[in-house]
Parts: C-alpha cells; structure tokens; sequence
C-alpha cells in the first residue's frame, strides 16, 4: 500500500508531523473504523476522520434526520429532514474524501447483531445517547477484542475514554443501566456546541490509537465540564466482578 501524489498532497500537513508522518498516514489509510451513531457525537467524527484518510468508516445508525437535530449535527441540513443519517453521512464523505470508503449499516444495533456488524474493524467510536446501547456495544468490543472510544454528551458535561478490553465500559457504569428507558439527550437536553467538542476528542483519540501516537491513554476517562470549561481525567478501575471483561466472564457471557 502508498500512497498517491494527491494523496500526499492532500495529508500534506499530517505528514510533516514527526509524530505521523508517512508511516502513520498509510496506518490511517489502511483503518477501519465503525462509528455507531451518526448524531451530534457523529457529526463531529465523521467529518475529522473523513479529513484525516481513515481507509475505511463503517456508519451505523437507523435513525432519520429531524428538526431538533440541527442544533447540534452539521452534517445535515434543514431540506434533508426525514432523510436517513447514513446515507447523507455517506453521501458528505464521498464528496469530502473520495479516497475514504464508505459502508452504512441503517438498522439499530442489537445483541443479536452487534457481533456481526462490528466484527473486522480495528476500532469502534460509540456516540449513542443511551447506556443500554452503549453497554451493549462495550460487551461486543470485549468479545470481539477491539478497541472502543465511548464518548457521551449531556446537559454541559461530556465524557470520552479509550477501552482496550480491561477495564471496560460496564466497569466505568456497571449494571445499573442495561435498560432502555434510562435517561437521554432528548429528556435532559445538551449544548450543542459540546456535541462537536466531545466528538473532534474522540476522533482525536482515535487517529492517536491508530497511528500510535504516546502515550496510551486507554483505561482513562477524560470528563469535560461545559458550564466552567474544564476538563479533567479519571482512572477506570477494572472491576473483578465485571461481567463483560472480569476473571469470571466468559466469551458468550
């Protein structure tokens, strides 16, 4: 794999980074990503991983585009509501970077299907609004032993982290939240310039994680707090007991 003249034109300033360079733009190029959920978190990675030369981006998401959406997900415009999110997500990297191919899963991920979707990928980004989806995810990447970036935004708080199988998501949250009722975006509401915020991070985090930018960050919670504009970290904990990545889970636990 090299990469052409337009592409080195084109990644020209990762390039000349020392910490990228060629090496680490043919690791970009040869990526493949799935993003689940193309919402406000979505529409802040998709466009920096699209920029960035990821190989291949995998987008899953069933839902369509609605007023309320537009404040806070740019991919989309006021005459596309009703329109599906991944095929306008899709449609947005074509015409951003011909070089990024493209696959759109529009069903909503389930454990019945979350294995088969996110299987054959070097890194995952969940930007779902809801813990049960977001559990259910952190329980595949563990079974499937790929990388998650789990990244969340509500009211003026976000919250991302790299889990690389010990200690994993369900470590950070636990049990307590695997239903589908508990609270969202759309209960609770969110800035929706912090959605943006929130989701370049992520897609920071995950350009570091594939070019293999140090140090490793995995395992740590990076927390933004919106209202006072700070940001600290957190260590996770792996729990014994953990369900998903514990000493006593197995692989179809």
């Amino acid at each position: 794999m090299a990469l052409s003249d337009e592409e080195l034109d084109r990644y020209a300033r990762h390039i000349v980074l020392p910490q990228v360079g060629g090496a680490g733009q043919l690791r970009l190029k040869a990526a493949r990503i799935a993003i689940v959920g193309a919402g406000g978190i979505g529409a802040g990675v998709i466009p920096a991983l699209t920029g960035a030369g990821v190989g291949h981006l995998t987008i899953i998401d069933d839902d369509r585009v609605d007023l309320s959406n537009l404040q806070r997900q740019p991919l989309y415009e006021a005459d596309q509501i009703g329109e599906r999110k991944v095929d306008l997500a899709a449609r947005f990297i074509g015409s951003r970077n011909p070089n990024v191919e493209c696959r759109t899963v529009a069903d909503r991920i389930e454990i019945d299907n979350a294995d088969a979707i996110l299987s054959d990928h070097d890194l995952i980004i969940d930007g779902t609004d809801n813990f049960a989806t977001r559990l259910l995810v952190s329980d595949s990447a563990v079974r499937l032993g790929i990388p998650l970036i789990s990244a969340a935004a509500q009211q003026f708080q976000g919250q991302v982290a790299l889990f690389r199988g010990r200690p994993c998501y369900r470590c950070f949250v636990g049990d307590a939240f695997d239903a589908d009722d508990c609270d969202t975006c759309a209960e609770l509401g969110v800035l929706g310039a912090l959605t943006g915020t929130v989701g370049s991070f992520a897609a920071l985090l995950a350009i570091r994680a594939i070019v293999g930018i140090a140090p490793d960050v995995s395992g740590t919670l990076h927390l933004l707090d919106g209202s006072n504009l700070n940001w600290r970290q957190v260590r996770i904990i792996a729990d014994p007991a953990c369900r998903a990545c514990g000493s006593t889970s197995s692989p179809s636990s």
